[in-house]
């Protein structure tokens, strides 16, 4: 049995990140599969991103980083967080956001979204993760059915899977 088979038919939660870059004001953001809460008191959330994508980059010198909870409708901005890469588009440019602390992106069309200070970096091989500590939590519709990897429009990866 491979790893493959090992996470078969587990429907983890997807979510947007976003990080603005402190020195050039720089804005990415990505679709990201794995994240998780890590603590209860006091509240920690991890969030990786892949290194192959430019919002990794962005990350690395962000001190917050923003975690959205879409809504299982919004396929419109899964597709554009996750099957364009912000090296060759603007996503903040055909989407709607607002900024948050320290000009980390906040998109207007999430359910919910929590603001993190990065607290620290992990290297967990092809993938960085990134614990934060909440700053700012926001629910804007409690009710909204949260997009998972099975409810997730047919995409292909922004960057190159290489």
């Amino acid at each position: 049995m491979d790893s493959d088979e090992f996470v078969a038919g587990f429907d983890y939660p997807m979510f947007v990140v976003t990080a603005a870059d402190p020195g050039t004001g720089a804005r990415s953001g990505c679709l990201v599969g794995f994240a998780t809460q890590t603590g209860i008191d006091p509240f920690r959330y991890l969030v990786c991103l892949s290194r192959r994508n430019r919002t990794h980059r962005t990350a690395e010198a962000a001190a917050v980083l923003a975690v959205h909870v879409l809504d299982r409708e919004r396929n419109d901005l899964a597709a554009l967080f996750g099957s364009e890469t912000g090296d060759e588009v603007d996503k903040f440019a055909r989407c709607s956001w607002r900024p948050g602390p320290e000009g980390v992106p906040l998109l207007t069309g999430a359910a919910r979204h929590l603001v993190g200070r990065v607290l620290d970096r992990f290297d967990l091989g092809d993938h960085t993760g990134f614990l934060l500590a909440p700053i700012e939590v926001a629910v804007h519709d409690a009710e909204a059915a949260p997009m998972t990897f099975r409810s997730l429009p047919d995409l292909s990866p922004g960057h190159e899977a290489g």
